[in-house]
């Protein structure tokens, strides 16, 4: 397996919406930067996904856009815009991972029963392996990351400590 690592729309202007969100996402970043730390330690890809939508306050170039600084991306990592839920509908996401000869994708991110889901559809449809990391999902309602994590394939992140 070649994975690389997904994080979905950790975006500033979410940690707004209320505090329940804004306790999921910073709980949710915790695993994230456990991954990412993994995933440099190995030499893997990392993807930061963001979504695009103008109307809705999230515009490139604006604090709201970008991704907090709690979150330990680098400058190496690959930045992809969307405008759907599913990161990969219209987007150059599927071939950068078959450029780089990945098999499987393990997702994080905001929101869980929205844009991660849909990106684990996704991921399927172009024939990569989704993988959720548990603990790694946030929502303004915890009960549906449970529903995600429940109808998705989920790794802990110690198994992928012992799998990578």
């Amino acid at each position: 397996m070649k994975p690389a690592l997904l994080i979905i729309d950790i975006q500033n202007k979410f940690f707004s919406r209320n505090p329940e969100t804004a306790r999921s996402l910073n709980e949710a970043i915790e695993y994230i930067n456990a991954a990412v730390e993994l995933f440099r330690e190995r030499n893997l890809q990392i993807f930061a996904i963001q979504h695009k939508n103008e109307k809705g306050g999230l515009c490139p170039g604006s604090n709201e856009f970008e991704m907090p600084e709690s979150i330990n991306l680098s400058k190496d990592d690959v930045r992809i815009i969307k405008t759907y839920g599913n990161a990969f509908n219209k987007t150059d996401l599927a071939a950068q991972l078959h450029a780089r000869k990945v098999d499987a994708v393990i997702i994080t991110g905001f929101c869980a029963e929205f844009c991660v889901n849909a990106t684990c559809v996704g991921a399927e449809d172009n024939d990569f392996v989704p993988i959720i990391l548990r603990g790694s999902l946030a929502s303004g309602h915890p009960e549906r990351i449970r529903f995600v994590e429940d109808v998705n394939e989920t790794i802990t992140l110690g198994a992928l400590k012992a799998s990578l």
